[in-house]
């Protein structure tokens, strides 16, 4: 079970965005999905989450075509944060979050807020640390506090899949550890599978079970961080000179880049002056 994306295509305006991705994501895990800009990272978010449709392929959740899911389905089932997910209107913590649960509401009256749908909001404010902050409107919130409370959102629509465009884009690192490290706690508990797209290798390495890298909207390579994450595979994809080494910790690969011209310098130093 878990996610399976067979031939992916896409193209807009005559421009390839996407070409022939596939790949098999486990359930229960968080996946890492790299490349640099403009390979296709959010592209392929929107087709996984049946938002976008694709010119050729289909996505599998728990075997079942995403592109065949009523809407309302899809919402119940797959949750997206996409970049800048800011609500149109200045709403308390509670009420961003309160919108997870549209897709619950009933098909008679449609309605939603009763008792049931604020006990779930509370829970899932509890869940990523920002009970307290419940009252407080989004424009008052930090960036880490409000990434929270967007997951907190997601939680709240009680889906199998979660998936992340650039989560910890504008955070500080103290708060891009905290929102990945809560990522994978949820991930954990509640048996979701979590589809991050992110810059940065390294925290992909330490908190990723799996990663996707795509290259000019090709799939290039996949598997577990210490099978994608070369020196060769990054070479190639990123255009930089860097080595891998073991987290003296973690045990995780860390990539150490060497800064562009650097080799060059120490070279010249070492022949001294002409």
């Amino acid at each position: 079970m878990g996610v399976t994306i067979t031939g992916l295509s896409l193209s807009i305006d005559g421009r390839t965005i996407l070409e022939n991705v596939s790949a098999a994501v486990p359930a229960g895990a968080v996946i890492g999905l790299l490349g640099p800009n403009g390979a296709g990272k959010s592209t392929l978010l929107r087709l996984i989450a049946g938002i976008a449709k694709p010119d050729a392929g289909a996505v599998l959740l728990d075997n079942v075509a995403v592109g065949s899911l009523p809407r309302r389905e899809a919402a119940r089932r797959i949750a997206l944060l996409e970049q800048n997910a800011a609500p149109s209107v200045d709403l308390s913590a509670h009420d961003v979050v309160l919108l997870g649960r549209i897709p619950h509401r009933s098909r008679v009256l449609g309605g939603f807020g009763g008792d049931d749908d604020r006990e779930v909001v509370a829970e899932a404010l509890h869940a990523v640390g920002v009970g307290d902050l419940a009252d407080r409107l989004w424009h008052t919130l930090s960036g880490g506090q409000q990434q929270r409370v967007q997951i907190a959102r997601a939680i709240a629509q009680h889906p199998s899949l979660l998936l992340l465009d650039e989560p910890t884009n504008h955070l500080d690192v103290s708060a891009q550890l905290s929102l990945l490290s809560l990522v994978r706690q949820q991930v954990r508990a509640r048996g979701l599978t979590a589809i991050a797209a992110l810059h940065d290798l390294n925290l992909a390495a330490a908190y990723c079970d799996h990663l996707l890298l795509l290259d000019a909207g090709r799939l290039v390579a996949a598997g577990t961080p210490d099978e994608v994450l070369r020196p060769s595979v990054i070479a190639a994809v990123y255009g930089v000179d860097c080595d891998v080494i073991p987290h003296p910790r973690g045990g995780h690969p860390v990539i150490v880049f060497s800064p562009a011209g650097r080799e060059a310098e120490r070279a010249e130093s070492f022949r001294g002056p002409s």
